[in-house]
């Protein structure tokens, strides 16, 4: 899209403006509840579990996203995409990871919670650390494979963010959706619904089950509420860094 202040084709002012204003509220939201949740990681030893570092990986993941939509809601506010081709091939790569790394998370959170409650043994560090390893390189393999040909990153049809070019039905681009959503879409998604079945299966009768929606998983605010502030550890870690004075009387008393 040239880098001119006319309105994309077939959009109005008033769309142009509405859209930018709901990418605005929806990354600041996610940016300022997920950045809590990792500041909160960082500052709070009870949290250093290998459990939470799911939830820290799914944090800056909906971070990533969040940061991506901030962009796009500048650009739309401007009606122009300011940073060129290669920003736009920066964008789409930087979105299409942390969206990826999102859905990915959101799996290895939903083992891991199985794991946890079902065999009622505690999550190792290494496999944690290999879970959150796994799931970024494996984002980054597949965001960066549009770059090497096989996929493309282009403009939305309001030209102010990048992502897949969908419009695409040729056959290089069809062979990596279908490829791409059955390992990143697909498998996520069994392992999800299978994790929480079995733990509602196992535990649902005892009335000791606490799963969280398991809908919108992709949107970095309704993650950061299920995962983070819908977890009493956590709740309890943020109230702590907002609040260090009563933090150091309760560990006194």
């Amino acid at each position: 899209m040239a880098e001119t202040s006319a309105l994309p084709t077939g959009f109005g002012e008033l769309e142009v403006l509405a859209v930018g204003m709901v990418l605005l509220v929806e990354a600041l939201s996610g940016l300022s509840l997920n950045t809590l949740t990792i500041f909160s990681f960082c500052k709070t030893p009870e949290l250093r579990t290998p459990c939470h570092l799911l939830v820290l990986s799914l944090a800056l993941a909906d971070s990533g996203i969040s940061l991506n939509a901030l962009i796009a809601a500048t650009s739309s506010l401007l009606r122009r995409w300011p940073y060129g081709s290669d920003g736009c091939q920066a964008h789409g790569f930087q979105g299409f990871v942390t969206a990826l790394a999102s859905i990915c998370s959101s799996a290895a959170i939903a083992w891991g919670r199985y794991h946890h409650y079902c065999t009622r043994s505690q999550l190792a560090w290494n496999s944690a650390i290999s879970l959150v390893l796994f799931v970024w390189l494996s984002s980054t393999f597949w965001a960066a494979l549009p770059l090497l040909g096989w996929g493309h990153y282009d403009y939305e049809p309001l030209g102010t963010c990048c992502t897949l070019d969908y419009s695409k039905g040729d056959r290089n681009f069809t062979s990596f959706l279908f490829t791409m959503s059955f390992f990143n879409f697909a498998m996520p998604l069994f392992i999800t619904i299978t994790s929480y079945s079995l733990m509602e299966q196992k535990l649902g009768k005892s009335g000791h089950l606490q799963v969280p929606a398991l809908i919108a998983k992709m949107v970095p605010t309704i993650n950061a509420i299920n995962y983070a502030l819908g977890n009493e550890m956590v709740c309890r870690g943020i109230w702590q860094c907002l609040s260090p004075q009563k933090s150091e009387k309760d560990r006194a008393k």
